[in-house]
């Protein structure tokens, strides 16, 4: 992370949103990339001043709306093959298991899944596409696509932002505890998101061919 962020700084601001956008636009169309750590290092460079957490987060949502609506007609062109294709290409990101669980997600939660998917590393990538291939209607989706990846957007670029000036106002004297502090919290955040997705994934797991068993006996 820290990497990362000490890179983006060498960069001009506008480079720093395209970046932005251009790798959440990716992630959102099903391409597993560091979408959110990138998010978070930016709104970390805003604390700073270099850039606006503003436009950081007009970037993110940008790239999460319209990386999710191409995810979107791909997965509507191509059908679940495309997705259990990409599921053979990167198995560690959502083979089989992690499709069978998003599937499920949205037969249970329908377009809510679109909205809510924004802040979990899992239906991120797969929101998109698996609305697609599910045939949810675009409508639909484009409303809980825009609402959710707006709010993830704006919501983790000012949390973070504000979180870096509260840290540089009480610590300023220590700015590395400053900046140590913003960036523990950044990818607290992000293992968290990702610890409980992976949890539920494996609840669901669990419990998906039991009830399956509970349906072929009824």
């Amino acid at each position: 992370m820290h990497f990362i962020e000490a890179w983006m700084g060498s960069l001009p601001p506008f480079a720093i949103y395209a970046l932005v956008c251009l790798v959440i636009g990716l992630e959102s169309m099903g391409i597993p990339l560091p979408g959110e750590i990138t998010l978070v290092g930016a709104s970390l460079l805003a604390s700073t001043g270099l850039t606006s957490p503003w436009l950081v987060g007009l970037a993110a949502s940008i790239g999460a709306v319209v990386g999710d609506s191409v995810g979107y007609a791909v997965g509507r062109r191509g059908g679940r093959a495309v997705l259990e294709r990409f599921g053979r290409r990167f198995p560690k990101h959502f083979g089989p298991a992690h499709l069978a669980h998003a599937e499920r997600l949205f037969q249970r939660y329908g377009v809510w899944a679109v909205f809510f998917g924004r802040f979990v590393a899992l239906l991120r990538i797969l929101a998109g596409p698996l609305a697609g291939a599910l045939r949810v209607p675009y409508p639909k989706f484009l409303l809980a696509n825009a609402a959710g990846g707006i709010v993830w957007a704006y919501g983790t670029a000012f949390a973070i932002f504000y979180l870096g000036r509260a840290a540089e106002h009480w610590l300023k004297q220590f700015s590395w505890v400053a900046l140590v502090v913003a960036v523990v919290a950044g990818l607290a955040t992000t293992i968290f998101l990702k610890h409980r997705a992976a949890r539920h994934l494996h609840e669901e797991a669990k419990t998906a061919p039991a009830e399956e068993k509970t349906t072929a006996v009824g």
